[in-house]
């Protein structure tokens, strides 16, 4: 009897978080093969620890996508937060079609079809492409993570009780990047069910000011938001070296949130339960879970 070959997935980002989730998500599954991409061969070691199988891959370095993609049937595709994941998009793209890659899950950005924010719009054209190339499909469009709430770029949100924020007092709609995670799992073990579709990915539309209340019920101490000027942020994110064409697209992402002038924000969707067959993390639940990196 001839052995039925099971369908190898690639999981790009495999050391971040979304991506190590989704890793996560599907390892104990022996109905696939799983093969994490790695920059580095020292970045392959806690993967071959565990028996995963790794492979050199590296967005920028283009003599590495091939020999990657070999042998791959779908592909979990997470490139780097600017402007060059459009270049890092099409290249990889054009090279999993060479390959022979059937099934792509673009992970993605916030926003309706017509939206005028930038990077959001940089990961639709990717979308875009993607379609364009023939592969099956699955977008995902997670709305804010609510990880951020830890820290961003490596700096904390809550210090001492107090949340330091950029978007006023609008609400805007949230998602777990673990939520992410799962649905990008379902997407690449079941891809006949979930192909051709964008799931928009956001659970409860909540401001900063509604986030300090519940952290105050939940965890008994008082906590407030302090809403700064977006313009702190970009010189922030100037200080620390970062990709600034990137980091004005967030500026301005937060400037008009605060203004109220991104229409779709506040959208929030009823689509996780069938997707997973569990209810989405709430902001109770999260904070309660997280309650260590907030308690002071």
């Amino acid at each position: 009897m001839t052995a039925i070959k099971k369908p190898t997935i690639l999981i790009t980002g495999a050391t971040g978080q979304i991506g190590g989730a989704v890793l996560r998500n599907l390892q104990a599954d022996d109905a696939i093969t799983l093969v994490a991409a790695v920059r580095s061969p020292q970045k392959a070691k806690p993967f071959a620890a565990l028996g995963i199988r790794t492979v050199l891959l590296d967005f920028d370095k283009e003599e590495t996508l091939s020999p990657a993609l070999q042998g791959i049937d779908r592909v979990f595709l997470a490139t780097g937060y600017g402007v060059d994941m459009l270049r890092q998009s099409k290249v990889f793209l054009d090279k999993a079609r060479q390959a022979g890659v059937q099934h792509i899950v673009h992970l993605g950005a916030c926003g309706r079809d017509d939206t005028t924010v930038a990077h959001w719009a940089w990961h639709q054209l990717v979308e875009r492409y993607i379609e364009w190339s023939g592969f099956s499909f699955t977008h995902l469009r997670p709305e804010c993570f609510m990880q951020n709430l830890l820290g961003y770029a490596g700096v904390p949100a809550v210090v001492e009780g107090v949340i330091q924020q950029y978007t006023g007092d609008a609400p805007f709609s949230w998602v777990d990047g673990d939520d992410v995670a799962l649905v990008a799992a379902q997407a690449l073990l079941q891809p006949e069910k979930h192909a051709g579709k964008t799931y928009r990915l956001g659970y409860e539309a909540k401001s900063y000011h509604d986030i300090a209340a519940i952290m105050t019920e939940t965890l008994g101490q008082p906590f407030r938001y302090e809403a700064l000027d977006p313009k702190i942020f970009l010189e922030n994110m100037r200080k620390t070296g970062a990709d600034m064409a990137y980091m004005s697209c967030v500026y301005d992402n937060f400037r008009r949130i605060a203004a109220r002038d991104i229409p779709g924000v506040e959208d929030t969707f009823d689509n996780f339960p069938e997707i997973t067959g569990q209810e989405p993390m709430r902001w109770k639940a999260f904070i309660q879970k997280h309650r260590d990196a907030f308690v002071y």
